[in-house]
Parts: structure tokens; C-alpha cells; sequence
């Protein structure tokens, strides 16, 4: 019976919630951090990524893969320009 009696105030917060409420928005440290968190991840990611694959460049090579170089190096380049675009967005 305890179980019920907490279901009801809940929905009722997040009935309040999306109809009255204001929207949630973090204080500017907060954006702040979390923004230049997720560009020095993405800065990481690029130069970090791009390091290793040129140490495994001839090992990936040998190996006949059907995913070589270029596809690598794009994928890692996209992770790390998504990583930076949280970041700016974030910081928006």
C-alpha cells in the first residue's frame, strides 16, 4: 500500500511539471564545465585516435581488412567533431 501512496505524488509533480513549470537550465559554471569537457574530449579523441592509427598504419594495412585507413580516420574524425558540437552546444 506504501507503494501506491508515493505512485500519486509523483505523477502529480510531473504533471505540474510539464504544464506550469518553468524549463531547467544550469548556471553558467555548470555549462561552462560540462562545454569544455566535452571539447577537450573531443580534442583528445582527434589527436589521440589519429596517433594511434598512424603506429598501426602498417598492421591495419597488412591485415586486409575492408575497413583501411580512410574509413578509420573518418570515423574517429567524426567522434571527435560530434564530442566538440556537444560541447559547443552545451556551452549555448
Amino acid at each position: 500500500m506504501s507503494s501506491d501512496a508515493t505512485a500519486v505524488p509523483l505523477m502529480q509533480q510531473s504533471q505540474a511539471g510539464a504544464t506550469g513549470q518553468k524549463e531547467y537550465q544550469d548556471c553558467l559554471p555548470c555549462r561552462v564545465m560540462g562545454g569544455g569537457v566535452f571539447v577537450g574530449l573531443g580534442a583528445f579523441t582527434y589527436l589521440n585516435g589519429h596517433s594511434q592509427l598512424r603506429q598501426q598504419q602498417a598492421t591495419i594495412l597488412k591485415s586486409g581488412s575492408m575497413f583501411g585507413m580512410k574509413s578509420r580516420q573518418a570515423g574517429i574524425t567524426g567522434l571527435a567533431a560530434t564530442f566538440v558540437g556537444l560541447g559547443i552546444y552545451r556551452l549555448l
